[in-house]
């Protein structure tokens, strides 16, 4: 099974020699640097401040994205605020390796976008369709050629009916704002598109600032706390208008027969901030939790490029310390030392210690720079874990069962839209998914529904 899936090389290869690894991860480490990486922010302000220039945010907005809708919701108030001078683009979407799954991706933004809207205030229907190509036109045409302080406003509107299929509103809004040409917004989305490329990115939703992205309303906290120790926040002291739901434990009442299904990667650094956390709700409130583990997403087919690993990287980074979690240095893990561990992960689980094999590895390769492409690393990881090295030693990479069960998961994960990881299941008392999301993100989610199945047993 795990030769099925061709290496693609580069920056996708699946078995970098050993000095490829270890630059790729002294790069990777030196990227999530916390003292390093306050040094080009300080750098962009000297210059700022130098040039008299305001504080510039861009934001690059992708109309069929349920995400961008979500994000125009704030824009208003977050420009209104900030003492920010705000910059819309419109643009395409990713395309080719830095999003090989773009259908599957705006599915998932509109699923997603009507689980997580009202916690944000924020409102989105349940739209199990991508609006037809029609809308989508008339949305683009709307908006092409407007100018900057109209485009917050604008957006927000033509969203609205777009996303409502209010056909007759977005006609309304056509003739109000002017039907822009094919050719005027084909120039719009490739000048959006192109000046997010120059920045080095490439989804919508995005906002961008003095170096650093923010992906819409899940990241917009992060980007608002860095314009406050500026001293842009004109409300300083006020609740955040991108404040994450926190993770919460209160009255959950009656979890028997609820099931979580959490899909780990072990070369994932989502992962490697939310499975301990998973497993430690799961214990807190008594709750039936199956570890589902599956490939790294390059050794089961799935492009890459560096500049989306860049930036993964880097949000992990800013993820795991909101949350608290270890994160850094790094040793990249993929190819061998991932199937190695994973060879011994049946014995681990049959010594009932399955979780802490996975648990050891991650924290070994993403939060202690462990090189466990070798026997020294990976006995640190199989000790670490509570388990006998002399025997590991004499079974490591002997049992391929573990291959057939990571693509029984792989597979039973993309049933339901997902792919990345970790991707999380939430079935309720008869058995029936109540809830399935993917992102280290997203466990606030997973918490919210837990509470609500248990309440309304």
């Amino acid at each position: 099974m795990a030769q099925q899936f061709k290496d693609q090389g580069g920056a996708a290869t699946m078995d970098p020699s050993p000095l490829a690894r270890w630059v790729s991860s002294r790069i990777l480490t030196a990227l999530i640097n916390r003292e390093r990486s306050g040094k080009p922010r300080a750098s962009q302000e000297r210059r700022r401040l130098k040039a008299s220039l305001p504080h510039r945010v861009e934001y690059f907005h992708q109309v069929e994205d349920g995400y961008s809708h979500l994000a125009v919701q704030v824009l208003r108030r977050f420009a209104d605020r900030y003492d920010v001078e705000l910059i819309c683009h419109l643009v395409e979407g990713p395309i080719g390796d830095n999003a090989p799954d773009a259908e599957k991706l705006l599915d998932l933004s509109r699923y997603e976008s009507h689980l997580i809207a009202k916690y944000y205030g924020l409102d989105f229907p349940l739209h199990p369709n991508r609006p037809s190509p029609e809308l989508i036109s008339k949305a683009r045409s709307a908006l092409v050629g407007l100018d900057q302080p109209v485009l917050p406003e604008a957006m927000l509107a033509v969203g609205h009916a777009l996303w409502y299929g209010l056909e007759s509103d977005l006609d309304r809004l056509l003739a109000q704002y002017g039907a822009a040409g094919q050719v005027e917004v084909n120039r719009a989305l490739e000048q959006g598109s192109a000046r997010q490329g120059e920045l080095s990115h490439y989804s919508g939703a995005m906002l961008y600032y003095a170096g650093e992205w923010y992906w819409g309303i899940d990241r917009l906290y992060h980007l608002e706390v860095r314009l406050a120790a500026l001293g842009a926040d004109r409300e300083a002291g006020k609740v955040m208008i991108g404040q994450r739901p926190q993770l919460e434990l209160n009255s959950i009442g009656d979890t028997s027969g609820l099931r979580l299904e959490i899909y780990p990667s072990l070369r994932s650094p989502y992962t490697a901030i939310a499975f301990d956390r998973t497993v430690a709700l799961a214990e807190s409130i008594g709750l039936e939790l199956n570890v589902k583990p599956v490939l790294p997403m390059v050794m089961r087919g799935v492009p890459a490029t560096r500049q989306k690993g860049f930036y993964i990287f880097k949000d992990t980074a800013r993820e795991a310390d909101a949350e608290g979690q270890p994160f850094g240095p790094c040793y990249d893990p993929i190819g061998e030392p991932v199937r190695r561990c994973y060879s011994l992960y049946p014995w681990a689980c049959s010594e009932g210690r399955g979780n802490q094999l996975l648990s050891s590895f991650l924290n070994a390769a993403f939060a202690q720079g462990i090189n466990t492409n070798n026997d020294k690393g990976l006995r640190i990881v199989v000790e670490s874990a509570g388990l006998d090295w002399s025997h590991a030693s004499t079974i490591v990479g002997t049992d391929t069962g573990w291959e057939a069960m990571l693509e029984s998961n792989r597979l039973e994960m993309y049933s339901d839209g997902l792919w990345g990881v970790p991707s999380f299941r939430l079935f309720d008392q008869n058995g029936k998914l109540a809830l399935a999301v993917w992102g280290q993100d997203r466990l606030w989610l997973v918490a919210r529904k837990i509470q609500e199945l248990a309440a309304n047993r």
